[in-house]
């Protein structure tokens, strides 16, 4: 038995607990900064500059994700609050791979290939995806 009904439902968990994960990953790395290195609890920059290239990354990562997830997340909330989950089960687990995707890539580098593989990654997929979805969820059934 499972407590998921469809790919919507385990997409929405994965991309929360995704985020969840940056998040956490990014509060072990801002603690230990202050525990081992001795950097102030309260003199975090919020863009992460005041970090090494790793912590930066980590810190646009997680922007990315909380800038992302809230729209992923009403699309698919919406598809089940109205039935029609069908319409985002073919494409969820891919939203949430290509997600995961991005912010691996964007953890590994920020060369000019990583940025460019990671705009290929978010926009033609991600966006094309959303959008589909709230093209085909928003049509009047008659």
């Amino acid at each position: 038995m499972t407590i998921f009904a469809n790919q919507t439902e385990i997409a929405i968990i994965g991309l929360v607990l995704w985020a969840l994960t940056l998040l956490a990953a990014l509060a072990s790395y801002r603690s230990l900064q202050t525990l081992v290195v001795g950097k102030p609890a309260n003199s975090f920059a919020p863009t992460g500059l005041d970090l090494s290239l790793f912590g930066q990354r980590l810190t646009r990562a997680h922007a990315n994700a909380y800038e992302f997830v809230p729209f992923a997340l009403v699309v698919l909330v919406f598809a089940i609050a109205t039935q029609q989950s069908q319409i985002t089960d073919a494409m969820a687990l891919w939203l949430l791979g290509l997600r995961i995707g991005q912010s691996l890539v964007h953890l590994s580098s920020t060369s000019n290939f990583a940025v460019i593989i990671r705009f290929v990654v978010f926009f033609i997929p991600q966006i094309a995806i959303l959008g589909w979805w709230c093209v085909e969820l928003g049509r009047v059934q008659i």
